[in-house]
């Protein structure tokens, strides 16, 4: 007890917003502590040290008479050693050089694994409230950083090979091109964590209101497990191969969309390519029933290069699953090696539906998006997970887009899109006036655009259906033009810009008047939405 003329302690100040998530960090012992941690440690095996040790064996075994020449001319050419022709195998055995050819491949693969090691060993990376850090290199250090308001997503893929060994990559997309930060790679278990971790600090709130808790190694009942090291790292690698990518109790079920194996294998067939494929199919038999039988050389190795994609496509996109969670969207697919990226509200510039012409008598659509974070040659070669919805139907599109476009008021529904879609003079869409069909003959009275209180929606095609949705709040500048045939009928063309991806939000043709009237009205809409948006700091309290 204090004396009454003792000053009372002076008041302890109210910890700021990150102080918080900070000690929330450090009691629950992630890795999103603000210290430097290091990779799994069987990272320098997992990127290129079996598949140097493998190289070198194949060159070893296949190029050994030029390995000879190269390093024992001595022993090259017509050498003959006893009256025999030489062969270095056999000389070492019978001089007895086989301890020291042990050694000097010892201490080459010593020289090699130290290299792997003192780049793991340099290798470093570290989370705090307002940034993911990472450190690297031997000779020449590198140090990036990617501050927590410009990451576009976070994505936990596990190829088949880390998978084995318990392992997984972290990708940190952020906002500008080849700006992703990777952590190549991390336990699984806390590369969860940390994913959760760094979209809950992103999104301007303390760890403690982010996801629920991890679940168990995987569902119960599949692999129970037992005594010892080995016997639970397989049952872990069991579990997690057997467990679904989006676990129900991380979701909600009623949100989740799934696609069927055998929609999955008929939509991958039922395509363009296969008419080509057919044809080189067809064009092979004739050939060979001909007589012509080199023609199966060239015949088998494109075959199996075709029947390779169809196989790479098809199990990429099994087990696919989408859902929304307290951090964003987060999408889920593979078998063998899987991937789910997790993106944050907001980070979706752009959304595609489209319909093939083969896939509509099937009621097949798909849906595409753009997203920061890509670099145009991973943008042009379709990579970046960039598909959301591989195939499904009109209301497995809507739903998707319903997670996509979380908070838009309009062309979310079922019957809005189903409307857009089939009837767009009825859905408030300005279509192109009847002298657009002198430049489009085929689509001109399906081209049209609307514009709503947050989106611009774009309608094109006639043989492949394409709506294409914008969120304002997201365009970065709205272009009009004009070409000589076009001046002659009054008509203009529109393209809003975005990031870049394989959405491209063009309108082939619309009337001069109401493409002045577009430009306007999109390009103040597009201000308005983005000097009210705050999805920087999606969940933040201040927004």
């Amino acid at each position: 007890m204090s004396d009454a003329g003792t000053p009372p302690p002076p008041e302890r100040p109210i910890p700021e917003a990150s102080e918080i998530a900070r000690s929330t960090v450090l009691a629950s012992g992630t890795l999103a502590d603000g210290e430097w941690h290091r990779l799994h440690p069987a990272t320098p095996l997992l990127r290129g040290g079996i598949a140097f040790i493998a190289i070198l064996g194949i060159v070893i075994a296949n190029l050994r008479e030029r390995l000879v020449e190269m390093f024992l001319p001595q022993f090259a050419g017509d050498y003959r050693y006893d009256g025999e022709n030489f062969d270095p195998l056999d000389y070492t055995f019978s001089h007895g050089y086989v301890g020291w050819v042990l050694l000097g491949l010892a201490v080459l693969l010593v020289v090699v694994i130290g290299g792997f090691f003192l780049s793991w060993r340099m290798h470093s990376f570290r989370v705090t409230d307002e940034a993911v850090e990472v450190r690297s290199g031997i000779l020449f250090r590198t140090h990036r950083k990617a501050k927590l308001d410009r990451v576009q997503g976070v994505g936990l893929s596990k190829p088949f090979l880390p998978r084995l060994f318990g392992a997984a990559r972290l990708d940190v997309n952020v906002a500008g091109q080849s700006a992703d930060v990777k952590l190549e790679y991390l336990s699984t278990r806390p590369a969860e964590k940390l994913r959760r971790d760094v979209l809950t600090l992103a999104s301007g709130v303390r760890l403690a209101e982010g996801e629920a808790p991890l679940p168990g190694a995987g569902p119960a009942g599949v692999v129970s497990p037992g005594d010892g090291l080995i016997t639970r790292h397989v049952v872990d690698r069991a579990n997690d191969f057997l467990s679904p990518e989006l676990p129900e109790d991380q979701a909600p079920p009623e949100s989740i969309v799934r696609i069927p194996v055998g929609r999955l294998v008929a939509s991958t067939v039922v395509n363009e390519g296969t008419v080509f494929v057919t044809a080189i199919l067809v064009f092979g038999i004739v050939m060979i029933a001909n007589g012509n039988t080199w023609v199966i050389f060239t015949l088998v190795p494109t075959l199996l290069g075709i029947g390779s994609y169809y196989w790479s496509t098809i199990t990429k996109s099994l087990r696919y699953s989408i859902a929304g969670t307290p951090s964003g969207v987060r999408i889920g697919f593979g078998l063998l090696s899987t991937s789910n990226d997790t993106l944050p509200p907001g980070r979706v510039h752009a959304v595609q539906i489209s319909q093939p012409l083969l896939w509509r008598p099937f009621g097949w659509w798909q849906v595409k998006i753009n997203k920061a974070g890509l670099s145009a040659e991973a943008a042009a070669g379709g990579k970046g997970n960039t598909t959301i919805l591989p195939v499904g139907t009109l209301r497995d599109a809507t739903a998707v887009v319903q997670l996509m476009l979380d908070g838009a008021d309009v062309d979310s529904t079922y019957e809005q899109v189903e409307a857009a879609m089939m009837r767009p003079g009825e859905s408030g869409f300005v279509l192109a006036p009847k002298r657009a069909r002198l430049i489009d003959p085929l689509a001109w009275r399906r081209t049209g655009y609307a514009l709503r209180p947050t989106l611009l929606v774009f309608r094109t095609g006639v043989l492949w259906r394409k709506l294409v949705i914008l969120p304002l709040a997201r365009i970065q500048s709205v272009q009009i033009s004009q070409g000589p045939l076009e001046r002659m009928l009054r008509l203009s063309s529109a393209r809003v810009h975005t990031v870049i991806g394989p959405v491209s939000a063009v309108l082939p043709t619309i009337a001069k008047d109401e493409a002045a009237l577009l430009f306007d009205r999109a390009s103040l809409a597009a201000v308005r939405a983005s000097s009210q948006d705050h999805s920087h700091r999606w969940a933040s309290e201040e927004r």
